[in-house]
């Protein structure tokens, strides 16, 4: 096989975004939309892969690292030049180059994989990426011969009579003989209206010197799309979200209403899990088998165990075992590690901590730099007092122990295997095994007390 390389082109600010953040970094699934086209290119086996970065190109550097090389174009002076900056790169090497937008999120690996077995079958030395466009208005209309090679592409302001009707439109992704490409790109002018060298100018100067030049037409139109403003950023993001949850689907999880459950790339899902309408699953996620999710949940970057159930309720940067039951409205912070048969219920907070196996924590209470260990029942309306306004410290509560509702466990401090905290208690010494610490004031009535309140209160 032929060697193979990319060059994306992402130097241009994105004007038309009316954003501060430069376009090919606009998120779209949680992901930059460069990091689509890149990762759509990665199964294509590139021998080596180009970024041409202008506006923003600190930014674009940090974010990508080193998936691509990067090149600057500090001038932006058209497609054409744009390429051209890679030339130190690519110079004289055999081999086929794609060239591609970083705004064109949307094109499958499949696609391009597609793009290069065409054009190294042809033998052709550059192939355009073309589509049926429903309105090919505003775009360049690819004219074939009678033996179905492109034979020129008219700009759609230049286009005239027949040329009108057609619907075969270039994209703007275009593979190319690496060698040919900038050997032409030499030849490319700036005689025009803008002053900027294009890149389809090289298709005219290979059709000048009869090299062949063909055309893959993709059958989906809409994978092509670029993206310029919010509203195609907007359609982009539905598109993806329908190709994500179906292959889901597809996979064997089961999303009730798929228009209104949102799952970023980076996702796994296993067969058999269940994902109520409004739910959000974002980052490196993992869902195991016969889990169920929301309805209305966020997920973000968490591990969640084969059966557990997590309903309208926050989970970040955790781990989560199997058969667990997290809320409703409960917010699992990172850090988080959660047993086996556990129960995080409603309105729990639990942050930076750990909860063994088949322990619970069921109503209204914070679990914060804690370690938890298996079998421990905590009550409704307890806090760990982890942080004293300067530093944060650890409470530990184990095995078997048993925390009555409205206890202040102020750390740090120890509740023993098997020991029990009383009701309304604030704890602030260890706690020894198998004991019972009670630590409030001893209750006094005052008979008769509240008349003369609501006597004073008449005066």
């Amino acid at each position: 096989m032929a060697n193979r390389y990319a060059v994306i082109l992402a130097a241009g600010q994105g004007t038309r975004m009316k954003s501060k953040l430069y376009k090919v970094l606009h998120p779209l699934m949680g992901r930059p939309m460069l990091q689509h086209v890149i990762e759509q290119l990665k199964p294509v086996n590139l021998d080596k892969m180009i970024t041409i970065v202008g506006h923003g190109a600190k930014k674009v550097t940090q974010y990508i690292g080193d998936e691509s090389e990067m090149v600057l174009q500090e001038e932006q002076l058209g497609t054409g030049h744009a390429v051209l900056q890679a030339e130190d790169l690519l110079r004289n090497k055999d081999g086929t180059t794609i060239v591609v937008c970083g705004d064109t999120p949307l094109i499958t690996s499949e696609t391009f994989q597609a793009l290069f077995d065409h054009h190294e079958q042809e033998g052709a030395k550059a192939t355009v990426l073309t589509a049926k466009a429903p309105d090919p208005s505003g775009y360049g209309r690819v004219i074939r011969n009678d033996q179905n090679e492109v034979e020129r592409i008219v700009e759609h302001k230049d286009a005239e009579g027949s040329e009108l009707q057609v619907d075969e439109i270039n994209t703007g992704t275009y593979c190319f003989d690496n060698k040919m490409l900038f050997e032409a790109l030499q030849h490319v002018s700036n005689d025009n209206v803008q002053g900027e060298y294009y890149l389809p100018d090289v298709i005219e100067i290979l059709q000048s010197r009869d090299e062949k030049v063909s055309a893959f037409q993709t059958p989906d139109f809409e994978e092509t799309l670029g993206i310029n403003d919010r509203v195609a950023l907007a359609h982009a993001e539905k598109t993806l979200k329908k190709r994500i949850n179906e292959e889901h689907m597809r996979n064997g999880a089961t999303l009730i209403d798929p228009d209104n459950t949102y799952i970023s790339p980076d996702v796994t899902i296993e067969q058999d899990v269940l994902i109520h309408p409004g739910s959000i699953i974002k980052g490196e996620t993992t869902i195991q088998a016969d889990a169920e999710i929301g309805p209305h949940t966020e997920i973000d970057n968490c591990h969640i165990g084969q059966g557990s159930i997590i309903k309208q309720s926050v989970a970040r940067d955790s781990h989560i075992g199997d058969r667990v039951h997290v809320g409703p409205y409960s917010h699992v912070r990172p850090e988080a590690s959660i047993g086996n048969g556990a129960k995080i219920g409603n309105f729990v907070e639990v942050k930076k901590s750990s909860l063994g196996d088949n322990s619970k924590v069921s109503h209204l209470s914070y679990i914060g730099d804690t370690e938890v260990g298996n079998n421990v029942n905590i009550g409704c309306g307890t806090i760990t007092v982890n942080y004293d306004g300067k530093n944060k410290y650890l409470t530990t509560i184990e095995d078997d122990a048993f925390i009555g509702c409205n206890s202040n466990l102020i750390a740090p401090v120890t509740v023993g295997e098997g020991s029990y905290v009383a009701a309304g208690s604030t704890i602030t010494k260890n706690v020894p095994d198998d004991a019972l610490s009670i630590a409030r004031a001893r209750q006094a009535n005052k008979e008769g007390y509240a008349s003369r309140i609501r006597n004073q209160k008449k005066d």
